[in-house]
């Protein structure tokens, strides 16, 4: 049975999604990985480019809130904030979490430049969500 994890941002466009799709690619066996925002929004186009660039397709994913998915009652053994710590503070606490946990990584809406020098920035926030990724993956797993 694959543990359930949720990864929440602020509006759900780009890290988290990002965050979700890294993760039920790399190491989908284990974990299933879903996503959710404090105030959900667009996807973000730089994160669809930047995605689209390692072979998964984000276009067509929905943002959702954070709070529709715990009036739902869905349950999760993890919940990840991949925003910055006064952001996740809004996050609703899920009954049944075994772990809550709070990874900081720039927000790609708050890029600026041309479309080029912002999908550069969200390319290396990519990188940096897929690296924790793997590292999150095989210390969890090797935790049992």
């Amino acid at each position: 049975m694959r543990r359930r994890v949720l990864f929440v941002c602020v509006h759900n466009s780009a890290r988290s999604q990002m965050a979700q799709a890294l993760m039920n690619h790399i190491c989908g066996e284990s974990f299933e990985a879903e996503s959710a925002g404090i105030e959900p929004g667009d996807l973000n186009p730089s994160a669809i480019a930047a995605m689209a660039e390692r072979g998964i397709d984000i276009a067509g994913a929905r943002t959702r809130s954070v709070f529709d998915v715990y009036k739902a009652g869905e349950l999760f053994e993890f919940v990840i904030t991949v925003c910055d710590r006064e952001a996740a503070e809004r996050c609703p606490i899920f009954p049944g979490v075994v772990k809550r946990e709070q990874w900081s990584f720039e927000d790609p809406a708050s890029f600026v430049g041309s479309e080029k020098e912002r999908l550069a920035c969200t390319r290396a926030v990519r990188e940096e969500i897929e690296a924790k990724v793997r590292e999150w993956c095989g210390s969890i797993a090797a935790s049992g």
